[in-house]
């Protein structure tokens, strides 16, 4: 039998009347007559074209797809012609009244390497601010220090300049009660050594020493003993009281010496050529042959403060500048000459052509910060007030200065010529303190432009970070329908293997995956997600890392529904005639599965997962909202609403949050309506 394409009959219909139509006037309305069994009197419409006849017809089916089309452009294209990206930071100039400066009086004393070659112990580097207040308070010129593995001697150099020395003592003498070493038991030898002469008896006493450690008695006389550097030898200890020498006695004056110096309160003293030191332990003083010293720091309360701007100075040209203070005011530091001199109670260093270099002082201003960026008369009239102040008895006073304007680095702005941008303001000078005084001022600053109003420059305005919002408004419905159309095709695939496996084998098969399906339904979704995303917070993952776990997280728990739904339509079509065909013809069970039942259950799985996807949406954006869903700075809608959470941010920047509220509803609205529409057109006796 003949086959008949009925599209090319009907054009070659068309062509005929065409012809007869162009023929002219005598031509006979016979051949115009169409046939009752005519082919072109039957209309034949594809089933796709019938689905999309009916679904044009619903008009909030069309709504839906026209706004999900605007919402495709305005986010896939818009980013593509908006001059903005989602990270990109914006920044304006503004006035703000900060703590600009603070000036205070310094009482630390800061410590600079002489030479580093010399070793100091840290605890007695860590002590030596406590160390000079207690010389301060005492009035001596000298104090020596023992530290552990060495000698130290501490010397007033000039008012607020000492200098730490590492010296070579040998003890010469005790005074008061002290624990004096007098020899070493030897119990292999059965032999007693002593330091000095001969104590009768306590050879004899030593002998009954047992133990580590213990004491025995001599003509009245306590000793003690403690095991020795050696094996099996205890050296042994007594109390002596008053003077005693450790060795040959120094002679001439040194006794009368002494005493002055304990009179005195003094560290150290000299006796005849030689120097020697005084260091207290509790009730017993020890006395020490001064050696050789060198000095290994130098330590000041002056701060440093250069006429050119910004100049970095080395700590060792500080260290060389106060050890020249001390001598004769000339040094060189880095291959250049300077000299130091002192002028109205301040140290002026000048450089080898006499101009001013740098000027050392007790009194500090620096920016609130620390920083050392000030220009030096401004520094100069913030001292000057300051000193005003304290004469006057003030606790706050007003200054009228010029200040640089500030960049977004932080560095100041310059003209074309190189020279600062300078501002007037009004400096207000604030004792905080003893000694500490805060200064305020209205200063123009390059900050972040955050929560600008809606304007020509940034249409929705910018958010909390400086980011233009309709730029993360645009990136964020990328993500949002990235995720939603992700998450859907998960779903999708999983529930149509699961289920179409489960319909077509039936059996133990079907009973195993819809006990699997219960179990993914009773899954506390939400509870779950949550879990998760503290999980990424702790661990700290990756923001786009993070974004693929949520998708297939979301894409997992969500399968169960479209399987069960595959699952019912197969077993409603595999017995069907078509299906008893593929089987005597021996088509393969997967074909089977994949290209004759699954494709009968399309329309319903189109129809599910639009309307999932608006589901899906809503998920995104409260795991975003809640902060446990995609991070910043990546936009979503959900993060951009959560950038505003709080009840007064809501109330007083709505015009973050309600366009992109609106955008979710409109998107969740349109899927639905396209759901719906999907629906209807493809089981129109439904909707009847």
């Amino acid at each position: 039998m003949a086959s008949y394409d009925l599209n090319e009959v009907l054009k070659k219909r068309e062509q005929e009347k065409a012809k007869s139509a162009s023929s002219g006037p005598g031509s006979s309305s016979k051949n115009q007559e169409v046939d009752l069994g005519d082919v072109s009197r039957v209309k034949v419409l594809s089933p796709g074209r019938q689905v999309f006849k009916r679904f044009i017809r619903n008009r909030l089916a069309v709504f839906g797809s026209v706004v999900l089309i605007i919402l495709f452009i305005f986010s896939f294209f818009g980013p593509l012609l908006y001059p903005y990206g989602q990270k990109q930071i914006f920044y304006k100039y503004d006035y703000q009244n900060v703590n600009y400066a603070l000036a205070k009086e310094n009482t630390g004393y800061n410590g600079y390497d002489v030479d580093s070659s010399v070793p100091v112990e840290r605890s007695i580097v860590n002590a030596m601010n406590s160390n000079i207040k207690k010389m301060i308070a005492s009035g001596t010129e000298e104090m020596s220090v023992i530290g552990t593995d060495g000698n130290y001697v501490i010397r007033r150099e000039l008012p607020n300049i000492y200098t730490l020395s590492s010296q070579d003592l040998t003890m010469v003498c005790g005074l008061g009660d002290s624990n004096v070493k007098i020899g070493t038991w030897s119990m292999i030898g059965k032999t007693f050594t002593f330091e000095e002469e001969e104590i009768p008896g306590v050879a004899q006493a030593a002998a009954s020493i047992k133990g580590a450690s213990g004491s025995f008695e001599v003509d009245g006389v306590e000793y003690t003993f403690t095991k020795g550097e050696k094996p099996k030898t205890f050296d042994v200890f007594t109390v002596k009281s008053g003077l005693f020498y450790t060795g040959n006695e120094p002679g001439g004056d040194f006794e009368k010496d002494l005493k002055k110096a304990i009179d005195s309160n003094s560290t150290a003293f000299t006796s005849g050529d030689e120097s020697y030191s005084i260091v207290s332990h509790g009730s017993r003083q020890d006395v020490y042959k001064a050696g050789e010293s060198r000095i290994a720091r130098v330590y000041t309360t002056y701060t440093l403060d250069t006429f050119e701007t910004g100049m970095k100075v080395s700590d060792d040209l500080r260290a060389a500048a106060l050890m020249a203070a001390t001598t004769d005011g000339s040094f060189s530091s880095g291959g250049s000459d300077y000299t130091i001199r002192e002028e109205d109670g301040e140290l002026v260093i000048y450089d080898a052509d006499g101009k001013e270099y740098a000027e050392m002082n007790p009194f500090s201003v620096r920016r609130y910060s620390g920083e050392d960026t000030m220009a030096y008369d401004l520094k100069k009239a913030i001292s000057a007030k300051v000193s005003d102040m304290v004469e006057n008895g003030e606790k706050s006073a007003v200054l009228t200065a010029e200040i640089p304007v500030q960049e977004e680095n932080g560095s100041y702005s310059v003209d074309e010529n190189g020279d600062f941008i300078l501002n007037e303001t009004e400096m207000r000078i604030t004792q905080r303190l003893e000694g500490e005084y805060v200064i305020n001022c209205d200063q123009i600053n390059y900050v972040i432009d955050m929560f600008a109003a809606p304007s020509g420059a940034h249409i929705l305005g910018t958010d909390g970070d400086g980011f233009d919002v309709l730029a993360r408004v645009m990136y964020g419905g990328r993500i949002s329908l990235m995720v939603g159309f992700i998450v859907v095709i998960i779903e999708t695939i999983l529930g149509v293997i699961m289920g179409g496996i489960a319909g077509y084998f039936g059996g133990w098969v079907d009973n195993l995956i819809m006990r699997l399906v219960d179990v993914f339904y009773c899954l506390p979704y939400m509870p779950i997600m949550i879990i998760l995303g503290a999980m990424m917070d702790a661990i700290r993952l990756d923001t786009y890392l993070r974004l693929m776990v949520m998708m297939a997280a979301l894409g997992l728990m969500g399968w169960a529904g479209v399987a069960r739904l595959v699952r019912g339509q197969i077993l409603s079509l595999r017995e069907q005639e078509f299906m008893v065909a593929t089987e005597a013809t021996g088509i393969r069970i997967k074909d089977r599965i994949f290209k004759h039942l699954v494709p009968n259950v399309m329309p319903q799985l189109i129809v599910t997962a639009t309307m999932g996807l608006g589901g899906v949406i809503l998920t995104e954006s409260t795991l975003s909202f809640l902060g446990l869903g995609v991070k910043h700075p990546l936009a979503t809608w959900g993060t951009i609403i959560n950038s505003v959470s709080s009840a007064s941010a809501m109330a007083h920047y709505a015009f973050i949050w309600i366009p992109v509220g609106l955008l979710i509803c409109f998107t969740v609205i349109a899927f639905n309506f396209v759901g719906d529409g999907l629906r209807d057109a493809y089981d129109p006796k439904a909707k009847r």
